[in-house]
């Protein structure tokens, strides 16, 4: 039990105040219970109160709503209508702004024997016990007593932790090529003195204690003066979704020989009656969590690899439901009965072409690149691939475009060469040209199956790593093109119950 609300007295239209903070993870499904009782007593014992139903949902379905606001049946008393309950969210924004400040210097005091000194910047800010940790450290300009530092970004929580009258301590130092830079001096500041801006008040003296202390006539080692100060704050996520940012998932299956006769049950594409095999697995824990963020709940689904009757051409690209002009399936149901569908009617074949699914979403991606839909797609594959060099290029191309693709390696091949195509470690590049960003996430399943045998562990496993990277790739894409969050719609106010009155 996680919480309750406020009792509200004698209504059957409770409109509740409380407020439940909870942590949200895009790429965990976390599920949700809400149960419903009519207080008789003071008693804390649910079982001596009326119970009027419940609803079950997720976190994902609520922020997933339009305006993150789902409206929902509540059920639980067979043959009766319990009502509705409407549940909204909403992120906690403390701590997502940024600043944008530079700096520059006067007169610093020359601690190189030839020449001028190197300067170079280094913020710290004070702890609860009176210590300081490092936040910041600017560039280093060379041979001068006068200089210019390049403006740079800091988040609020990094710079004073939200608080904005604690002590930030700024360190002036000459650069040592043997890296025993001298210090020149410091000075003391605040986040609300910062935010004044450029102004007599953020002009400040650096001082060096020791020499403080020896000379009598000591004034300062220089000035540090703030050029600018500007205040971004980080849209998240989450400020898309509920701005009505859809996320349309498409699933592409790999339909090569290599995955074994469907009918055998050493194959990968064996259909088990007692349980899912590996393609289903993977493609019910990634789908089950996108499928929240989709309002239609229509999901494309395509295979490739295999021959296609009646004429048994070999297809890289077709559709699961057997219908080329409307590949849709509803939910993810019905991606599952397509898929199991086709492999009593195709042919399993090669080789294992991805240019054309992944080209296939770039279509629909490069429609609408207004911020208003992402694509992502999910890979499921056994093996090595036959197109290295086209699925390379096409990645490269979609690197441009509003889509993410998740490849699972499934059985037991080498999958060198996917994590190649991941580009974690190496960005990936075609011809010459990089990526834009990275928008590939491999992992082999095997990685993440329960010892024991427990397929809801594996498969949440499995999607917790996938569908990590998504929201930042997703924000990577809307930073590129500056694309702004859509405001959400206006919250939910109940209707107000109008007293008639006789005149």
């Amino acid at each position: 039990q996680f919480g309750r609300t406020e009792v509200i007295d004698n209504t059957l239209n409770p409109d509740f105040v409380r407020k439940f903070i909870m942590d949200y993870f895009f790429e965990e499904r976390e599920n949700l219970r809400f149960d419903f009782y009519d207080v008789d007593s003071k008693s804390p014992n649910l079982s001596k109160h009326d119970f009027l139903g419940q609803m079950y949902c997720t976190l994902g379905e609520i922020v997933g709503s339009q305006g993150s606001r789902l409206e929902k049946s509540i059920v639980g008393i067979p043959g009766k209508k319990c009502g509705t309950v409407i549940v909204t969210a909403e992120e906690l924004g403390c701590c997502r702004d940024s600043v944008l400040m530079q700096f520059c210097a006067n007169k610093l005091d020359k601690k190189d024997f030839f020449g001028k000194s190197d300067p170079f910047l280094v913020f710290l800010r004070s702890n609860e016990d009176g210590s300081f940790t490092i936040c910041h450290k600017t560039e280093v300009v060379k041979n001068t007593l006068n200089p210019v530092w390049q403006a740079f970004k800091i988040s609020v929580r990094a710079l004073c932790n939200g608080d904005y009258d604690r002590t930030i301590k700024v360190e002036v130092y000459d650069w040592d090529r043997d890296g025993s830079h001298d210090f020149i001096g410091e000075f003391t500041t605040s986040y609300r003195e910062l935010s004044r801006g450029q102004s007599q008040f953020n002009v400040y003296e650096v001082i060096n204690p020791k020499k403080k202390g020896k000379k009598k006539k000591y004034v300062n080692s220089g000035t540090v003066t703030l050029l600018s100060f500007l205040i971004e704050t980080e849209v998240s996520f989450l400020d898309y979704i509920k701005g009505g940012t859809q996320i349309n998932f498409t699933v592409a299956i790999d339909f090569t020989a290599s995955n074994g006769n469907p009918s055998q049950p050493t194959s990968l594409h064996y259909m088990n009656p007692y349980q899912l095999n590996a393609y289903g697995m993977a493609l019910r824990a990634v789908g089950e969590i996108i499928q929240d963020y989709d309002s239609d709940k229509m999901f494309p689904a395509l295979g490739f690899g295999a021959r296609l009757p009646p004429d048994g051409r070999v297809s890289h690209e077709f559709a699961l439901n057997g219908n080329p002009q409307n590949p849709y399936c509803h939910g993810i149901d019905g991606v599952m009965e397509a898929y199991y569908r086709s492999l009593k009617s195709v042919q399993l074949y090669g080789p294992t072409n991805f240019a054309p699914v992944i080209n296939h979403v770039a279509r629909y991606a490069a429609s609408v690149k207004d911020g208003s839909q992402y694509f992502v797609l999910l890979i499921i594959t056994d093996g090595v691939i036959s197109d290295m060099a086209q699925t390379k290029e096409s990645i490269v191309n979609a690197s441009k475009l509003p889509m993410s693709i998740i490849i699972v390696g499934v059985g037991p091949a080498e999958f060198d060469a996917m994590e190649e195509l991941d580009g974690d470690v190496v960005r990936i590049s075609s011809r010459g040209r990089f990526a834009e960003r990275d928008i590939v996430q491999f992992v082999p399943f095997r990685d993440y199956i329960d010892r024991s045998g427990n397929h809801v562990l594996s498969m949440a496993r499995l999607a917790k790593d996938v569908l990590a990277e998504i929201p930042e790739q997703f924000l990577s894409y809307m930073r590129v093109r500056g694309i702004k969050p859509s405001p959400a719609p206006p919250p939910y106010t109940p209707p107000m119950h109008v007293l008639q009155t006789q005149i």
